[in-house]
């Protein structure tokens, strides 16, 4: 298995205590969660359920008693409800109390039909028999974030505070990726990696996907583009498996796409059709719980004057790209690459790759172990000066770093115009700020910075490299 490997370490620890656990595994979906805990466990599980998506409560009962009936329970009729279906499940784990078991419901979600009572069945299930239990590890996985969130963590009922580890499974990192293609036998050099991440994101699902025969470019064409593409209607897909309503969440990822620096609450408010404001904050947190978007400060800020940012690279390659565009444009990727418009997308995916590797950069810079915030920072309007820095790391020890991210397929070099440039952007935030902390401009970029006469404007510069760490 390529990465994952605290999480790994993490399952296979609650899986080793003698008292029962239960484990709550979310992330996006195509993330790698039910592949995580299938390898880790190497199919041996002493009861499996994978929930149905949109079926009726009495499919998704007969199927759950079908999975019982494999697993050693004697009862054939189907169970009239979620209480009696779980209190089969805990009859079984009671006949073999003494045993290590290890129990994987996949995506729960998709179980609790509305008015079926399933929540509540399980919390009368795991109060009332499975939390006392011997060496019982009880895995709950989905990928709707947001019903895991609210019915499982942050459940004020039964399930209160019961979960005893949770994970989140991220996207796999540039370094993830690169150790995936290479076990893959996808021969692609590190720009070529970034530049698959500006498109594909970390996501395993979509890598896998890759022909090792095929270029990166003829592969994006392939999946995205070709007259049997893959993934032409993968974003519609994977909304409509996590969202109730999805046309609300696609609303608001789409006005985000059509303004890169990110929204107010507000100004998304403004761009949708629905102006309910409880909608849009549970919108808003449930396309943030499953990674689609990015809320961030301002520098100086805290929650007043927040924006929303895009996040997730698919989903803005879709609306870049992808959306009202019909398939069977052979080629069309490979003949964008070096155009105008090309080029202008890829600084903007570039600065998200970077964003999505703030740990990689403080490691390059020395100040890993260092307590750093990060924001972002915009001129006043009334200062007139249109200065913006997307990436501010403000550290402990009395340092910010300004953060420039530029991508480039050579060295990157400065010019007299641009040195001015960035003395000016430097000073406007010294002024407009007032800190009294020192203020160093730090360059992120693919292949370094070319040395020249201006070239010292940067005091520090994280290459691509450093991206992998």
């Amino acid at each position: 298995m390529i990465g994952r490997a605290n999480e790994r370490r993490l399952l296979m620890e609650r899986a080793e205590r003698e008292d029962a656990q239960l484990v709550v595994l979310y992330g996006r979906r195509r993330v790698g969660k039910t592949y995580l805990v299938r390898e880790t466990f190497n199919n041996d599980f002493f009861f499996v359920y994978t929930g149905l998506e949109r079926v009726t409560k009495r499919r998704q009962l007969e199927e759950f008693n079908k999975a019982l009936l494999r697993f050693g329970c004697n009862k054939k009729a189907r169970p009239k409800d979620w209480f009696e279906a779980f209190d089969r499940l805990g009859s079984l784990i009671e006949l073999h109390d003494s045993a290590r078991k290890v129990i994987f419901i996949d995506e729960m979600p998709w179980m609790d039909n509305r008015g079926s009572e399933f929540i509540t069945a399980f919390e009368a299930f795991w109060n009332g028999r499975a939390s006392a239990a011997h060496r019982l590890c009880f895995i709950v996985c989905g990928s709707a974030a947001s019903w895991i969130t609210k019915k499982i963590l942050h459940n004020r009922g039964g399930l209160y505070n019961r979960a005893t580890q949770r994970i989140r499974l991220l996207p796999f990192t540039l370094f993830e990726c690169e150790e995936f293609f290479e076990a893959r036998e996808v021969r692609l050099n590190r720009y070529d990696v970034i530049c698959s991440y500006q498109i594909f994101g970390g996501i395993p699902y979509y890598l896998d996907n890759f022909n090792k025969r095929y270029s990166l470019a003829q592969n994006v064409d392939r999946l995205c583009f070709g007259s049997e593409a893959h993934l032409a209607n993968e974003y519609e897909d994977v909304f409509k498996s996590l969202f109730v309503n999805s046309e609300k969440h696609r609303e608001v990822v789409e006005a985000l796409s059509n303004k890169k620096k990110g929204l107010t609450r507000q100004q998304v408010k403004e761009h949708l059709s629905f102006a309910d404001g409880g909608n849009l904050t549970r919108v808003i947190k449930e396309l943030e719980m499953s990674g689609f978007i990015r809320e961030y400060h301002p520098f100086g800020k805290k929650k007043k004057g927040s924006l929303l940012q895009l996040s997730d690279p698919f989903t803005l390659f879709h609306l870049s790209w992808m959306k009202g565009r019909q398939q069977g444009h052979e080629g069309f990727w490979s003949q964008m690459l070096g155009s105008g418009a090309h080029n202008a997308w890829s600084g903007y995916a570039f600065e998200q790759v970077c964003l999505a590797h703030i740990p990689q950069i403080k490691q390059a810079l020395g100040i890993a172990g260092v307590l750093t915030s990060c924001s972002s920072w915009s001129s006043s309007p009334r200062e007139g000066r249109g200065s913006q820095i997307d990436l501010v790391l403000e550290r402990a020890d009395n340092i910010i770093n300004l953060c420039e991210m530029k991508f480039s397929n050579q060295e990157y070099t400065v010019d007299k115009k641009e040195d001015m440039a960035l003395r000016d952007r430097r000073g406007a935030f010294m002024l407009e700020t007032r800190t009294r902390k020192a203020v160093r401009l730090t360059l992120v970029t693919t292949y370094g910075l070319k040395q020249s006469m201006y070239s010292s404007i940067y005091q520090s510069v994280v290459s691509m490299d450093d991206l992998f760490c």
